[in-house]
């Protein structure tokens, strides 16, 4: 028998072990572990529980929480989810699905990728993309590997300062080990430079830039001139997305830029306190094989019959190691068939209202903030769900007030600004109770 229920070892088996390895017991294992750190009593489990004893439980748990109104965003965005998409996504063919690598058994998972690629590809304007990435701030940072690769032996790369922070955060962890050289594109107005970019790459050794189409004060950039000058300078630009905002703005592939990249959290994935989130990444076809991570693609098979193989997977089990672009092997598959789900649900007339709903609700708490008297215009600017205001009154005031009336909202940026979101699933009645308690500050 089993000293443990759930591992197959035998005692005999245990013995044998511990004989082959020279010592007489597991205790002997821990010998280099002082013994102030080896825990000798028992530990503190609750008794069993049935099954409505459970739930019971964990309800009390979850009534200890605090639900709030979300007006935030700042890259999360608390957009509806239809409940048929986790409905299906918790099937066991799509939960149970592993990698792709054998096609013959995974045509559900390779269909549903090639599905995934497709409309990313539509929403962006792009090209190629691959299945998926972990999560938009790491997809950026994979972007910047990808101008480096394109380029060659040029070190820098160019970050916009309307970049979300953490987004910015990320993407310098990764140069800082890779030896790549960033430099800032500074902004103007709240959106990013045209002259700060012609001055930065007049400078030289620029491999690629990194700019936002929806920046960190919710603003709509206007991109024109970037893509040529750019290129003149024999460099890429990747854009940072909000995938759902494409829906209704000039997409990358509109603006003439060679990367896309962002989070696809806005399209059917909870908030879930922070992930598991899925990023996206797209191209043109001309820097395809420096995208990471695989492709799927759909052929035909002997009978002549639609199906899908993976196309493309530049991995070191496949190619020279250091050609290989697939840093994640194991992408978020399931995360992107929350995606896939909600984008075949919504389609661009569901997506179009989604934006239009969330730009009426924002475009409404914008002016009536500015009715109390408490705020200051910033940047009079385009924006959907999005915006930044001037407090008049402390950050910290403000921000406790709402968080004791329910809502969560006015997040603090570097400039002294506090920012508001608005998506669809906030409703008017809610809308005037954060601008009923900003009042009576």
């Amino acid at each position: 028998m089993s000293t443990f229920s759930y591992f197959p070892h035998t005692e005999d088996d245990i013995k044998e072990m511990l004989q082959r390895i020279g010592v007489s017991s597991l205790d002997d294992l821990y010998a280099d572990v002082p013994a102030e750190f080896i825990f000798k009593g028992q530990y503190d489990l609750p008794d069993a529980m049935s099954e409505q004893q459970i739930r019971e439980h964990f309800a009390a748990l979850d009534s200890r929480n605090t639900k709030l109104k979300i007006f935030a965003g700042a890259g999360a965005y608390d957009h509806y989810t239809p409940s048929v998409v986790p409905y299906l996504a918790a099937r066991s063919e799509f939960s149970t699905a592993y990698t792709p690598y054998q096609a013959e058994i995974s045509q559900g998972t390779l269909r549903y990728i090639f599905e995934y690629q497709s409309m990313i590809c539509e929403l962006t304007g792009m090209e190629i993309s691959n299945a998926s990435m972990y999560d938009g701030p790491t997809a950026a940072a994979e972007a910047m590997f990808m101008a480096m690769a394109c380029t060659k032996k040029k070190t820098r790369v160019l970050l916009s300062d309307t970049l979300l922070p953490n987004v910015r955060r990320v993407v310098e962890t990764y140069a800082g080990f890779h030896g790549v050289q960033l430099g800032n594109i500074a902004q103007k107005d709240g959106q990013t430079s045209l002259e700060a970019l012609k001055a930065e790459l007049a400078a030289g050794d620029v491999a690629g830039i990194i700019v936002p189409a929806v920046n960190r004060f919710g603003i709509v950039e206007d991109f024109t001139g970037f893509a040529e000058a750019v290129h003149e300078a024999k460099a890429i630009v990747v854009e940072y997305c909000d995938p759902s905002v494409l829906a209704v703005i000039k997409t990358p592939g509109d603006w003439g830029f060679d990367v896309a990249v962002g989070d696809g959290q806005p399209l059917g994935l909870p908030l879930n306190f922070g992930g598991p989130y899925v990023g996206f990444m797209a191209c043109s076809k001309e820097h395809v094989r420096k995208l990471p991570g695989r492709i799927v693609g759909q052929t035909e098979d002997k009978e002549g019959r639609r199906c899908f193989v993976l196309t493309l997977q530049a991995r070191e089990q496949h190619i020279r190691r250091e050609k290989a672009t697939s840093n994640i092997c194991s992408n978020e598959s399931l995360m992107a068939l929350y995606v896939t789900i909600y984008l075949s649900l919504m389609g661009p007339e569901g997506l179009h209202k989604v934006n239009s709903l969330s730009s009426c609700g924002a475009h409404y708490l914008h002016d009536e903030l500015l009715a109390t008297g408490k705020f200051e215009e910033v940047f009079d600017k385009p924006y959907v769900k999005e915006f930044v205001l001037k407090p008049l009154v402390p950050v910290e005031k403000l921000q406790q007030a709402l968080l004791d009336a329910g809502y969560f909202g006015a997040l603090a940026t570097d400039e002294g600004y506090v920012s508001f979101c608005v998506t669809e699933k906030r409703t008017k009645a809610e809308i005037d109770g954060l601008a009923a308690v900003v009042k009576g500050l």
